[in-house]
């Protein structure tokens, strides 16, 4: 009997390169380079090489040969190794010291927690520009050597990594400029805090999908910690008082906010929140993704006197103030009625006539159908004449031809009349319908 393992074979970095970009699996196309293999390289064949490889979910666990990573991706800038089954950063170091021009490497989704990098390793990644970290789970410790050791990093990307707080670096990382550290478990300000601190640069930062509670720091504070900072993301986050909101204007730079699912909005209708925050923040351009224009911003900044107006001297907030001196007192939106109006007319058919509500917002159409089924009417069809009684004898009936026309539209007041004839198809029999008509109106009970 043959001996097996349960473990999976661990595959290099080179060995699934080199099947990916074979000639028989990847075909030649632009942007790719033709590698020829190296002398002694045990890939046979040359490789179709695109600049942008993407090995992600391929069973990776060792680089392979350092000479032949050199040999193949010296053009390579871009690099997705997520999903693998990496675990050492020695092998990790490996692949990416041999490719001098990575500018992005994604590192997301393999097993790094609790393996510590070397100081001297992290010296490999000089060139990157975005790191993406995604669910490694890898220790603040691990995060400041890398971005310590890499003078051109802009963005990093650290969401799903289960921290609730964040360790503190000596030394800054001035170059980062995004930093995304969704779906994690921080709560407290004097955590977020911190990067600003260590990364004194950043203009974007996304905490959506953590539990922050507040934005804890003075107006001074803030303007030191986060001098250019352009766009918060506070999606579904803990932030529960109009003050918090308010101390977004205390970053010097800000232009774009996103807080949609915090506890302080979810009494609110969908236009008020939109409204309310818009008007506390009157530097944002973009408000959840969406531009901020000129009318809209005044339309928020109006509401949200009108909403406050009526509150106690003592509980209007500063904003409301500033507000009143630029659009003075407002008078109260005048309540309007939208409910649908209803009139009265006479309905006549033959000698029987009934008193019948209308909703005026309903059509032709819909008039016939209740008609129909109120007075019993034939299957075959009728028509439809309106007659305005003060106006009667100048313009005399109109027919109600179109279905689709609203009732509105013919301007029907309560006492009105409208007469219910079948239809016919002769000629002769459609003179005598007007002519009826026309008696109608000429002699009215």
């Amino acid at each position: 009997m043959e001996s097996s393992s349960d473990e999976e074979e661990v595959r290099t970095f080179i060995q699934v390169l080199s099947e990916k970009y074979s000639p028989e699996n990847f075909p030649y196309g632009q942007g790719v380079v033709v590698m020829p293999s190296p002398p002694g390289s045990p890939v046979k064949d040359r490789l179709y090489l695109p600049n942008i490889l993407v090995l992600s979910d391929s069973g990776i666990g060792k680089a392979g040969e350092r000479s032949d990573i050199a040999a193949f991706c010296a053009h390579v800038v871009e690099l997705d190794l997520s999903h693998n089954q990496l675990n050492d950063w020695a092998e990790i170091c490996d692949i990416v010291s041999n490719i001098p021009n990575l500018d992005f490497l994604n590192l997301s989704m393999n097993p790094l927690s609790g393996i510590e990098l070397e100081p001297s390793m992290a010296e490999v990644f000089p060139r990157v520009r975005q790191l993406v970290l995604i669910n490694t789970h890898v220790s603040w410790e691990t995060v400041h050597k890398l971005t310590q050791n890499a003078p051109e990093l802009e963005e990093l990307f650290l969401c799903l990594n289960g921290y609730n707080t964040v360790s503190e670096s000596q030394t800054s990382c001035p170059s980062l400029r995004l930093l995304q550290i969704t779906d994690n478990q921080l709560e407290a300000w004097a955590e977020v805090r911190k990067f600003g601190q260590m990364y004194p640069s950043l203009r974007t930062l996304v905490l959506a999908n953590n539990s922050v509670d507040s934005v804890g720091d003075s107006h001074d504070a803030l303007q030191q910690l986060f001098p250019n900072l352009r766009s918060i993301n506070l999606n579904n986050s803990g932030l529960s008082r109009w003050e918090d909101i308010e101390r977004l204007n205390f970053f010097p730079k800000l232009e774009e906010v996103k807080a949609k699912g915090i506890p302080l909005l979810e009494s609110y209708t969908t236009h008020d929140r939109r409204s309310l925050l818009l008007a506390q923040l009157p530097s944002v351009k973009r408000l959840n993704g969406s531009l901020v224009t000129t009318g809209e911003r005044e339309d928020a900044e109006r509401l949200f006197i009108r909403y406050y107006q009526e509150n106690p001297q003592q509980q209007l907030p500063e904003r409301y103030h500033v507000l009143v001196s630029k659009y003075g007192e407002l008078a109260p939106l005048a309540e309007v009625d939208l409910r649908p109006r209803r009139t009265t007319v006479d309905v006549r058919w033959g000698d029987r006539v009934e008193a019948v509500a209308l909703r005026l917002e309903q059509t032709v159409g819909d008039l016939k159908k209740h008609l129909r089924a109120l007075l019993q009417l034939p299957a075959n069809g009728v028509r439809l004449f309106y007659i305005n009684r003060e106006m009667s004898s100048v313009v005399g009936p109109e027919e109600m031809r179109c279905g689709s026309r609203a009732l509105h539209s013919y301007s029907i007041r309560d006492g009105d009349e409208i007469l219910v004839v079948p239809k016919v198809k002769s000629r002769c029999g459609s003179s005598n319908v007007m002519s009826t008509v026309r008696g109608r109106v000429q002699h009215p009970s």
